[in-house]
């Protein structure tokens, strides 16, 4: 099987596991991510943090959400532009959302909105992870695209890129294509894993 077809087949058979998890462990789930995020200091006081609108059993953010809002800081969803790239408009809860072309909710006519290099944080969805923090998204390449400048910084540097995901999702190794961008942590329903800390050994704070 080669690398393409591997990786349909990974995407696929972790997206039936995701979306057939009870609502019970979802709701455990959703807890446990907090918890590994209140680890990370740039959590509580970065001023702009975009994340995502879970669909399809990714592990929700709901109880991550409301704590920034308390903070004073301020919340943002992705926006897919024509050009293929990500911007990042802020949402709180209760504003009003309309399904992209993808099906997924987005603001509704922000009145302002964020290229990537302007935010602080970002939560970034994935369907498989390895401590390295390598990343296999939904094939698409959305965030590797918009996040692309990236790779010519010395990292960690903002916006910091924190991949969320259930514990199951983790694989010993993904092999990188030349096109993809690295996270700098993983926040878990169980741990927060330091991506940059070391490639082997015990990187979970």
């Amino acid at each position: 099987m080669d690398t393409a077809a591997r990786r349909r087949e990974l995407r696929q058979r972790l997206a039936e596991r995701r979306r057939a998890l009870p609502p019970p462990q979802r709701i455990a789930a959703a807890q446990g991510l907090r918890r590994s995020l209140e680890h990370l200091p740039e959590y509580h006081t970065d001023k702009r943090v975009a994340g995502y609108w879970a669909c399809d059993g990714e592990l929700p953010l709901n109880l991550v959400i409301p704590p920034l809002a308390t903070r004073g800081q301020q919340f943002l969803l992705p926006l897919i532009g024509q050009d293929n790239l990500l911007r990042f408009a802020p949402w709180s809860a209760g504003d009003p959302v309309q399904p992209n072309r993808f099906g997924i909710p987005e603001p509704v006519t922000p009145r302002e909105w964020f290229a990537p290099f302007q935010l602080d944080l970002v939560l970034v969805p994935l369907l498989a992870f390895d401590r390295g923090g390598n990343r296999l998204g939904y094939g698409g390449g959305y965030y590797d695209r918009s996040f692309a400048f990236l790779k010519d910084q010395l990292r960690p540097t903002e916006p910091l890129l924190v991949g969320i995901a259930y514990d199951f999702q983790e694989l010993p190794d993904i092999a990188p294509e030349r096109w993809d961008v690295s996270l700098d942590f993983i926040a878990t329903d169980h741990e927060l894993i330091d991506c940059r800390a070391n490639t082997s050994g015990d990187q979970s704070a």
